[in-house]
């Protein structure tokens, strides 16, 4: 469960790629002349009124969860390669520093355990890198006993140093990553080894007990290959090494700009453990690079793909259709889960002069006709996302509606902020400048999306400018502070929503963060800060639900669409337990971990090699099965 889940970006291609020949092919780059000088990072910094007992407190009542049930098919089958594809290739395969955000961050990311994930069906912690756990008295701190299998994927013992040391290293200046920085200096106050494999975190403040799992149970950095490696060259000269990782799979091979394999770890140190059987079954997974949805849809149906996405309505109701489906050999599947809705929206850059105006972003809100989107484009699939942060419960403000489009409104807000005159080509003007906009964003197939709403807003004389790039290109112009409007989504995590990395004023005017709006408000702030402080579940709820009110009356964010399900199809040889999915499962063909950055869902397909040869023979000979279409309901909201 990686908690940094925000923003870590970007550099140029550089390196040393020593260990990459004992773990996979790279290609070689020369290495410098003189050879940088490692810094001795200093012990941890641990501020008045902080830190940790010098011996492990007496008294600990030690938990583990060995209980839940299992939910992985015991039917599963190991061995294989799954093929997928990914639209961009990435600037880097570091986990954190610049660029390090990119396409292939969630696979190297979850690749890396941290000491509890949690269940996906009960939502209670179960054992990862941990065995046992244990809160402390003062209400922040966590202790954790390591499983003594816990391995490095070279081979080296997974020790409480490991995670000291990823405190020093978040915290160090050569990984050029502020969140992290921040996150391990505010937020993680103390880390301490009671022995090899008993560790204890201090987090900034109490949390509820569950929660504090999420807030502050990082996982640990490999101290044997960084600790040399950490020079002021550090992130160039680690671009495309490999770091050794706690998973079950490992990059493998590296074909730049092409491809990246990642294989399965035949004696990976937790094969056995409850909640890890039967999961994670490829021997191989191929990350392939297809840089349009379309032309990877042609390669999936002509089965160089063995699965699809198919939430889009234009795949779902017109693509996944024909004689591959008619036949039998590719099935679909729609899945209801019940897990957070990503914040999707337009994030409204408030250091561009037009949008620091509170009247214009509310009337572009009032100018975006959502409704004609979804009734056109996505076929009345989607529905409309009220507000910027959703499904955690009780947390949600389900009193907040998104403004609605109304001409009318968005006439009255824009004459207000003194746009009151048109321009020959119907574009509103103040004094000279037109009132247009910029749209940044990553997703080819949300083209068609925008143009809908570039033409209603004309209706309301605004001009939005359609700024198509790669996915890492538009990220990295968000990340940077060089968009007006990003047109993006964020990932939702844990149990609880988050504020601070979003609207917080420190994370505001400069790059880098996720303030993609750059909004600064000192009200809000402490609000932040009083909610991030706070132990008692129902004062948090409280302050949830005035923060969600303060982004919806700031106007910041313009929510856009949410799904409460996936739809993916799927060649028959792809095998799916007789349930499918769990209750928080993101996507049913996630060869990893987790969803939402949690729970554990991810690893329950298997691929049955006889069955694709059967496949392949009937295909050959003009053999037809049932078609399959499969629809799982045991999870939608009522």
């Amino acid at each position: 469960m990686q908690t940094a889940s925000s923003g870590y970006k970007a550099t140029l291609v550089a390196g040393l790629v020593a260990l990459a020949a004992c773990q996979g092919e790279v290609e070689e780059e020369a290495p410098s002349e003189a050879a940088a000088v490692a810094t001795e990072l200093p012990p941890i910094e641990v501020a008045d009124g902080d830190g940790l007992p010098a011996q492990l407190p007496a008294g600990l009542v030690w938990e583990t969860n060995d209980t839940d049930p299992v939910f992985a098919s015991p039917d599963a089958k190991r061995g294989g390669t799954f093929r997928t594809f990914m639209l961009t290739f990435p600037l880097t395969i570091r986990r954190v520093g610049p660029d390090s955000n990119g396409s292939f961050a969630g696979p190297l990311r979850y690749n890396q355990l941290s000491p509890v994930t949690f269940h996906p069906n009960t939502r209670r912690p179960i054992p990862s890198l941990a065995t046992h756990w244990a809160y402390g008295p003062d209400g922040r701190s966590l202790y954790y006993r390591l499983n003594p299998k816990a391995r490095w994927s070279d081979g080296v013992p997974v020790t409480a140093d490991d995670f000291v040391f990823a405190v020093k290293f978040m915290r160090s200046k050569e990984i050029v990553a502020p969140w992290y920085s921040n996150y391990y200096t505010e937020r993680i106050r103390d880390a301490k080894r009671y022995d090899d494999h008993t560790i204890g975190i201090q987090g900034a403040d109490p949390k509820p007990l569950p929660e504090m799992h999420y807030e502050y149970a990082f996982g640990p950095v490999p101290r044997h290959f960084h600790e040399p490696r950490l020079t002021a060259d550090w992130v160039q000269a680690t671009n495309w090494e490999i770091e050794p990782n706690t998973g079950p799979y490992q990059i493998s091979k590296i074909d730049k700009g092409k491809a990246i394999e990642m294989s399965r770890k035949a004696d990976w140190w937790a094969n056995d453990e409850r909640y890890a059987r039967h999961r994670f079954n490829p021997d191989k997974i191929r990350y392939r690079v297809i840089r349009e949805m379309n032309v990877a849809y042609q390669h999936y149906v002509k089965g160089e793909l063995d699965t699809f996405g198919l939430v889009l309505p234009l795949y779902w109701h017109e693509k996944a259709k024909g004689a591959e489906y008619d036949a039998g050999y590719i099935a679909k599947y729609w899945f209801y889960n019940d897990l957070p809705v990503p914040s999707a929206g337009m994030f409204l850059n408030t250091d561009n002069p037009i949008l620091a105006d509170a009247r214009v972003r509310f009337g572009l809100a009032h100018a975006m006709n959502f409704d004609r989107v979804i009734e056109t484009v996505l076929r009345g699939d989607y529905d409309r996302l009220p507000t910027f942060q959703l499904g955690f419960g009780d947390y949600d403000n389900r009193s907040i509606a998104a403004r609605e489009f109304d001409i009318d409104k968005a006439n009255a807000y824009f004459d207000d902020a003194g746009f009151a005159e048109r321009g020959g080509d119907g574009i509103r003007v103040r004094d000279g400048q037109r009132l247009s906009l910029r749209v940044t964003y990553g997703a080819p197939h949300h083209t068609e999306r925008l143009v809908i709403l570039r033409e209603e807003a004309r209706k309301a004389g605004v001009e939005l400018e359609l700024q198509l790039l790669d996915g890492s290109s538009a990220f990295k112009t968000m990340q940077e502070k060089k968009h007006e409007i990003a047109w993006m989504s964020w990932s939702s995590q844990g149990l609880s929503p988050r504020y601070w990395e979003h609207f917080h004023s420190a994370n505001a005017g400069k790059p880098q963060t996720n303030n993609l709006a750059n909004h600064a408000s000192p009200e809000m702030d402490e609000l932040i800060m009083s909610f991030r402080a706070s132990s008692d579940l129902e004062e948090r709820i409280a302050l949830a639900h005035r923060l969600e009110q303060m982004v919806h009356d700031a106007g910041v964010v313009i929510p856009t669409f949410q799904v409460p399900y996936t739809r993916e199809g799927a060649w028959r040889w792809v095998h799916l337990p007789e349930w499918l999915g769990t209750r928080t499962t993101g996507s049913l063909f996630n060869p990893h971990r987790l969803s939402a950055g949690i729970f554990s869902s991810g690893g329950l397909f298997w691929i049955d090699e006889p069955e694709r040869e059967r496949t392949l023979k009937a295909m050959d000979e003009g053999e037809a099965f049932e078609p399959i279409t499969v629809m799982n309901t045991d999870y939608r909201a009522e």
